[in-house]
């Protein structure tokens, strides 16, 4: 698993093309949201793959059982590394979504497959008042991710502080990925619980994804240099 996901938050495919050429990022491993998939398609993706970018197609499917499955079989054929769903989907969703991958992979390309649990944005009043969950953020996550494991999941999107606590419930197998993740120099933007990747490596976490801190940056790959660095904990501001 790549332990750093490059977040490609552009609308079209020449802008992202543009940002990987200028900045001499060909090569890492990317993370592909809606608004770039949704506008570009599976062109995106193939364009991605000629240059040996590793991806992560973030989608976050939450549908009907029967529909994610689908979804999954016609993605499984793009070969991507990861997929995600939205563990709030349910077992039965979380496990059609395994079928659906297996159903089209082949013995040279294995998906993993992800389930979010809360999204990173969302903080406690959010999840009391809006969503109406009882219990505490962490609660609820530590139930998503054992939810996502029991059902076929190789992993959860979840927020760095809740790594640790995940492991005390799920295998060390089990993938932790981290989104809201910002460099020692970098501002929190929208994200509540977010981290250093120095703090996601020493909590455990599997791999993190990081955007702004990145794509905003006056000298992005410097700050993709810096980013492995602080992972690496050979960083010091």
């Amino acid at each position: 698993m790549n332990k750093i996901f490059l977040a490609l938050d552009f609308p079209t495919w020449d802008e992202s093309k543009h940002f990987i050429k200028t900045h001499q990022l060909e090569g890492v491993p990317v993370k592909v949201g809606m608004e770039l998939f949704y506008r570009e398609g599976i062109h995106v993706i193939e364009k991605l793959k000629e240059n040996n970018h590793p991806i992560f197609l973030d989608l976050k499917l939450h549908d009907i059982p029967t529909t994610v499955m689908r979804a999954m079989r016609n993605l499984a054929s793009l070969e991507v590394d990861v997929v995600n769903v939205h563990a709030l989907g349910g077992k039965e969703m979380i496990q059609k979504a395994k079928e659906g991958l297996q159903s089209s992979s082949n013995s040279r390309h294995t998906t993993k497959l992800l389930a979010v649990t809360i999204l990173t944005s969302m903080d406690e009043n959010m999840i009391h008042h809006d969503l109406r969950l009882e219990g505490t953020i962490e609660d609820n996550v530590i139930h998503l991710a054992t939810l996502a494991e029991t059902s076929g999941a190789d992993g959860v999107v979840c927020s760095v502080h809740e790594a640790k606590k995940i492991y005390e419930h799920c295998d060390r197998d089990f993938l932790t990925v981290t989104p809201g993740i910002r460099l020692a120099t970098s501002k929190n933007d929208d994200q509540k619980r977010v981290a250093t990747p120095s703090v996601a490596k020493s909590l455990g976490v599997s791999s993190i994804v990081i955007g702004r801190s990145i794509t905003k940056a006056d000298n992005p790959l410097q700050a993709y240099e810096q980013a492995l660095k602080e992972w690496e904990n050979e960083y010091t501001n």
